[in-house]
């Protein structure tokens, strides 16, 4: 993985979400960096997070597809438009569309690794399509079309 994970670089005001959120305490923190043309997170489920004893709940491996598509899109956005991540304005992404394909238990207890490629990144639309293995196998793939944060959202109270 290279660089700092582009989660270090959301304004605080925009860094309170339960998935990827430096400033949520109770969140799973998940931080996205580019690793060559894919982008890469890593992160190990807690016990907390199981479905039946030894393996992962769907949700947790959802949210992991969910905030790395966003995280990606943004990294994508920013090598696009030539800018280093935390310059201004600021480029923020949200879920459109979440699609999970969960391909074989997940085990606990392992970090669980989710790749992305971008498949199509636009003015105000970035396309990510992410694998999540654990020990080598891919467990779950999803795509995740993402879109900038819309103006509204930005003046929202924390």
């Amino acid at each position: 993985m290279s660089g700092d994970a582009i989660q270090d670089h959301y304004p605080d005001d925009l860094a309170h979400c339960y998935g990827c959120g430096r400033f949520n305490e109770q969140g799973l923190h998940i931080r996205s960096a580019w690793d060559g043309e894919e982008t890469v997170a890593t992160i190990t489920p807690r016990d907390y997070h199981t479905a039946i004893p030894g393996y992962v709940y769907g949700g947790f491996i959802a949210s992991l597809i969910d905030c790395h598509g966003t995280g990606s899109a943004a990294l994508a956005a920013y090598r696009a438009a030539g800018r280093e991540p935390g310059t201004e304005p600021a480029l923020r992404f949200v879920t459109a569309s979440l699609h999970v394909e969960y391909l074989r238990p997940t085990p606990m207890g392992v970090p669980l690794v989710a790749r992305g490629r971008i498949v199509e990144v636009k003015e105000k639309k970035v396309v990510v399509e992410i694998d999540v293995s654990a020990e080598g196998a891919t467990c779950a793939r999803g795509r995740a079309v993402t879109v900038r944060m819309p103006e509204s959202m930005l003046s929202l109270p924390v």
